[in-house]
């Protein structure tokens, strides 16, 4: 069976600012390449959850080394390789991340119950203005749980 993609014909197409003997390709000038990319967060917080049943644990005050990830979706420029500079989604979740770290979460306006669900949505509803790009916000408070929040308000097909 013939290879449908052979490399002499990709490395014609697309120009490798890392040289043709690498498997990065960039495309030419007018072709768009869209990918995701993402930052990744820890922040130390603390929380309960108050709408919980009697007896549960997570009603009792308790911490986490709270883990997550911004992502953005665009285009890759042909120039500089990349959709935006991780330094800048940084910049741009530092005053967010400021309200997070090393806070009591229940107290912290919008987060009166703190699950990963409303605190995903809570860093977008946040993140979003300045950040348009913004494609998902993944939120873990242990290292097997989470909630991932991708801007949508209702389930499919409501």
């Amino acid at each position: 069976m013939q290879n449908a993609y052979p490399l002499p014909q990709l490395q014609q197409k697309y120009k490798s600012p890392f040289g043709p003997s690498k498997a990065h390709f960039m495309p030419k000038g007018g072709d768009n390449l869209y990918m995701e990319i993402f930052k990744e967060f820890i922040f130390e917080a603390a929380h309960r959850l108050p709408n919980v049943p009697p007896g549960h644990k997570c009603a009792r005050l308790h911490g986490h080394s709270w883990r997550g990830a911004i992502y953005i979706r665009g285009p890759v420029d042909p120039h500089t390789g990349w959709i935006m500079d991780f330094g800048e989604i940084k910049q741009r979740f530092a005053p967010i991340y400021d309200m997070l770290d090393h806070h009591y979460l229940n107290d912290v306006p919008g987060l009166e119950n703190p699950t990963s669900e409303v605190v995903a949505r809570w860093i977008w509803q946040r993140l979003k203005p300045s950040l348009p790009e913004l494609a998902k916000v993944i939120v873990h408070e242990t290292c097997t749980s989470g909630a991932i929040y991708q801007g949508e308000d209702e389930s499919p097909g409501r």
